[in-house]
């Protein structure tokens, strides 16, 4: 790779944590290419994006933002807020456009189970009210999020809680509008339909695969996921 190689930074979303992408920075790393990923709050597109551009901003060169499920809802964000992105890698990931919500586009996609897998949970805010997150049914989660992971049930037990509020946040420009943007269709994904992952990647003009795993992908197949996020690599690095 060339001194214009992007850094990747990687973007976990809803009920995992930045250690889902263990097995995809092994993978970029005997690529040489550098890539690291941040902690993503759960807390709702606008905040959480906000602070991972802030983190983007830092690092010295240009980046692609990689995100997975709800993690590309927070770089469609994150990019309007950091000129060094130079694009956008979605891995069954949503990306929304301008005033629709994560329950928007999941209302426009084909019906699953997923929804009936979802556990409330009352946490208590700073201010000394309550407000609700939501996680996966543990006996439901090996089918919904994780078929193809082997110890799928360490997932289940070890997954975090995403905030209610982020489903029904009003997403702001879409940045990629003007981004090049790559998507990795999970064609067994019982969590975002693969149809609607089809349907996204149309309207954003994206570079597009279809792998054969569940929605964490990333987790089941990293050298795959990593063989994709390095094209989007060399080809916005050539831009950059």
């Amino acid at each position: 790779m060339s001194e214009t190689t992007p850094t990747v930074v990687l973007v976990h979303g809803a009920f995992a944590d930045a250690s889902a992408w263990n097995g995809v920075i092994s993978e970029l790393k005997s690529r040489g290419i550098p890539a690291l990923a941040l902690a993503n709050e759960l807390r709702g597109p606008g905040l959480d994006g906000s602070r991972i551009a802030a983190q983007v901003r830092e690092i010295d060169g240009p980046v692609v933002l990689v995100g997975h499920s709800y993690g590309g809802a927070v770089i469609t964000t994150a990019a309007n807020q950091a000129d060094n992105v130079t694009g956008l890698v979605f891995v069954a990931a949503f990306s929304p456009d301008e005033g629709e919500s994560l329950q928007d586009l999941l209302g426009s996609f084909p019906a699953n189970d997923f929804a009936s897998g979802l556990v409330p949970h009352m946490l208590p805010t700073g201010d000394g009210g309550e407000e609700p997150w939501l996680s996966i049914d543990i006996d439901a989660y090996p089918k919904l999020f994780a078929a193809d992971v082997a110890d799928n049930e360490i997932g289940a037990r070890t997954q975090r809680p995403i905030a209610a509020a982020a489903f029904e946040e009003k997403a702001g420009p879409a940045s990629w509008k003007r981004l090049p943007s790559f998507t990795l269709v999970a064609t067994g994904d019982q969590a975002i339909h693969p149809d609607g992952q089809r349907k996204m990647a149309a309207r954003s003009n994206s570079t597009t695969i279809e792998v054969d795993g569940s929605h964490a992908v990333a987790v089941s197949q990293p050298a795959a996921v990593a063989a994709f996020i390095a094209t989007a690599v060399e080809k916005t690095g050539a831009n950059s």
